[in-house]
């Protein structure tokens, strides 16, 4: 298996103000734990941003260097910025940077995916063959089918826009998903979706119809496996969210569950 999505950090109280109390598990810095993860099964993964800076691209990047099991970066750059391609161009001396993401979820003007240079910025990473990570709620689900209608490159949506598992109330967004299955430039992460449940009481079959709706939308072919970690802690363990997973893609034909649980990551990313 690869994890397609996987953060590290120094924490930093002040920077990570995300971060809150009630996450006090993962108040500590997270560093590549190749051994936890072969143990489940995990060969390598994917190191994706968790804070918005130049400095944090590099560190992963560094990180990336000491480390085989990070295979690729998504990482972090200002993509409103006039001289964008200049950064891009940059970045591009260093083989495991893979893509990028900007997270949008925390934007409060609703209009911000329409943005011309954030736009503009988006469209500048097909010429490097990079790639991006889409990562809203739902009710910014509208804005997000519009701004991959608009892009023919390589998306990724990130834990499936973050279904409201905890409310009980996800029609709005099975519904809203749907208009993906048209799009298929556009993967999805199978990751971040306990943490979306009541921490403390969270039901496997609230994450098993949640999962069976991204395999209706996306298919086998356009899902990839993550883990979120160390996010995933504040909800369970590492085995826990493993094992919702493979009992909700368990039906599914070993050929199926290779291409989630590795195949298409390696393609979406372009990995060696």
């Amino acid at each position: 298996m690869i994890d397609s999505h996987q953060h590290f950090w120094n924490f930093d109280a002040e920077r990570d103000t995300w971060i809150t109390a009630e996450m006090a598990v993962i108040q500590n810095d997270f560093y590549p734990d190749e051994t936890l993860f072969k143990s489940k099964g995990i060969e390598s993964c994917i190191a994706v941003q968790a804070s918005s800076s130049e400095e944090e691209t590099l560190f992963l990047l560094a990180l990336a260097e000491q480390s085989d099991f990070i295979q690729g970066v998504v990482g972090w750059v200002d993509l409103q910025q006039a001289n964008i391609e200049d950064r891009l161009s940059y970045f591009s001396q260093f083989e495991t940077i893979k893509g990028f993401r900007h997270i949008v979820q925390g934007e409060k003007d609703p209009e911000f995916l329409q943005g011309a240079a954030f736009k503009r910025g988006v469209r500048a990473l097909n010429a490097f063959d990079y790639t991006y990570d889409l990562l809203i709620l739902p009710h910014q689900l509208a804005a997000g089918i519009t701004f991959c209608q608009a892009l023919e490159q390589k998306i990724v949506l990130d834990h499936l826009a973050k279904p409201p598992i905890k409310s009980g109330s996800i029609q709005q967004w099975k519904q809203d998903i749907q208009a993906f299955k048209e799009l298929e430039h556009v993967s999805a992460k199978i990751s971040g979706l306990i943490t979306e449940a009541d921490w403390n009481s969270w039901k496997p079959s609230q994450i098993n119809e949640v999962i069976d709706v991204a395999l209706e939308v996306f298919g086998t072919d356009r899902l990839l496996f993550g883990t979120d970690y160390p996010v995933v802690k504040v909800a369970g363990e590492l085995d826990d969210w493993i094992a919702v997973y493979q009992s909700s893609v368990a039906a599914l034909s070993e050929n199926e569950r290779a291409k989630i649980n590795e195949h298409n990551c390696k393609n979406f990313y372009a990995l060696d």
